[in-house]
């Protein structure tokens, strides 16, 4: 787990690009992210290639790291022990003018681990996925001082899923005692395209403080094309009515208001608060929903090496859970509110401790868990020691516990691994 709070460079600013390798052991209590623990002894392999570019106007910046995760009680089981990740970065910089500036990145991962696919997404799916499955996130954005007080800021994001779980299975209908219904593939319920498009109106009120108004669309469209429910009502005896994965088709419309003020020297924050309205065009049973949206952060510098960072968002999240309650609703997304909080501190020059923590509070909207919640916590603690600039050793520690009123998915998990970085 890693602080949100980090430079893109690579560690040495003398070249160009940097290379890496990561050997770990681990012990992990319940690798499969289920109520019933599985326990595994296991080691990863990780090597990085990063290059940084700075030209006159211009940066440019990749990322590569492969991951290969090894478990012991895997293998035991006669089942394929490896596990294997790939994450490629993409980030670049243009001043046309003093006046217009643009950045592009794009992150492209696959993946098991939900931290990983989630990173920086906006789907919530807490447990671990077995399979190739691709996250990728894009973000233009486009900066343009107007006069030496006002500016603009356009932003797209485009966000897709793609999960490699794909088998559904459906159960027919039983008249007067139960209505047909199916166990969607993960495919079905969570391969989606999320694009945003957002402008916001600047405003330099003090040379250390902005303000800021701003309208964003979002369009999400669920691509997997499967049955993921049969609304049928009571006695049952008349044909089921098949919805399918575009049932959860929507469009948000969202309006904010915030400011970002730099307090020290080695202090800054930022606030946005607004409301998110959301519309589920192609399910006519399905409400919509009104809330709120948001974001709020503190950056903090104290010491050389040494900086805390806290912050909480607000804003609707696309869900695995797809059910139908007997009004032919289905769960169609949540609510989350996520507070998280990092401390990354150096106690030696060599010597560094990070801490980190997230808590993510959701509610559901629409379906026969409508208005009730889930919560998922996660922590990390982590030391580092840096022998040389080339040669580095960690031990840390990472916790998560999910529980929601959806059955069957209550978990908790416990991660040590000691590990060496050798870098150039």
């Amino acid at each position: 787990m890693h602080a949100q709070y980090a430079p893109d460079a690579p560690p040495d600013n003398s070249k160009i690009w940097a290379l890496s390798g990561t050997l770990r052991g681990f012990y992990d209590d319940n690798y499969t992210t289920t109520p019933q623990k599985q326990s595994s002894v296991g080691f990863e392999v990780s090597p990085s290639f990063s290059l940084n570019e700075a030209l006159q106007q211009t940066e440019i910046g990749i990322r590569y790291t492969y991951g290969l995760y090894y478990y012991q009680k895997r293998q035991d089981d006669g089942q394929n022990p490896i596990d294997q990740t790939h994450q490629f970065d993409l980030w670049l910089d243009h001043a046309f003018t003093p006046r217009w500036e643009a950045r592009v990145s794009d992150s492209v991962i696959v993946a098991q681990e939900p931290a990983l696919l989630a990173n920086g997404g906006n789907v919530s799916v807490p447990t671990r996925v077995e399979g190739n499955n691709i996250a990728n996130y894009g973000t233009i954005k486009l900066n343009t001082d107007w006069t030496r007080l006002f500016s603009t800021t356009l932003t797209y994001n485009n966000t897709f899923y793609d999960y490699e779980q794909s088998t559904y299975t459906q159960t027919p209908a039983i008249p007067i005692f139960s209505p047909a219904s199916v166990n969607p593939s993960l495919a079905g319920a969570l391969n989606l395209v999320e694009q945003t498009l957002s402008l916001n109106l600047n405003w330099l009120a003090e040379p250390e403080t902005t303000f800021f108004i701003g309208y964003q669309f979002g369009i999400v469209n669920y691509t997997g094309n499967q049955l993921i429910a049969y609304n049928q009502p009571f006695p049952y005896i008349s044909p089921a009515i098949p919805l399918y994965s575009d049932s959860r088709d929507n469009y948000s419309h969202y309006g904010y208001v915030g400011a970002t003020h730099t307090f020290t020297e080695n202090l800054s924050g930022n606030i946005t608060a607004g409301v998110q309205y959301t519309t589920y065009y192609n399910d006519p049973n399905s409400s919509s929903a009104l809330g709120p949206y948001g974001s709020a952060a503190l950056i903090y510098t104290y010491a050389q090496g040494s900086y805390a960072q806290i912050g909480v968002t607000e804003s609707r999240n696309a869900t695995d859970t797809v059910n139908i309650n007997s009004n032919g609703q289905i769960t169609q997304d949540q609510e989350s509110t996520v507070v998280y909080g990092s401390i990354n501190h150096a106690i030696t020059p060599k010597l560094v401790g990070t801490a980190v923590a997230n808590y993510q509070y959701s509610i559901y909207h629409d379906g026969p868990y409508d208005s009730q919640s889930a919560n998922f916590v996660t922590t990390g603690l982590d030391l580092a020691y840096t022998f040389n600039q080339h040669l580095s050793a960690d031990l840390g520690y990472d916790f998560s516990w999910y529980t929601t009123v959806v059955p069957g998915q209550d978990y908790t998990r416990n991660v040590i691994y000691l590990g060496v970085t050798a870098s150039y």
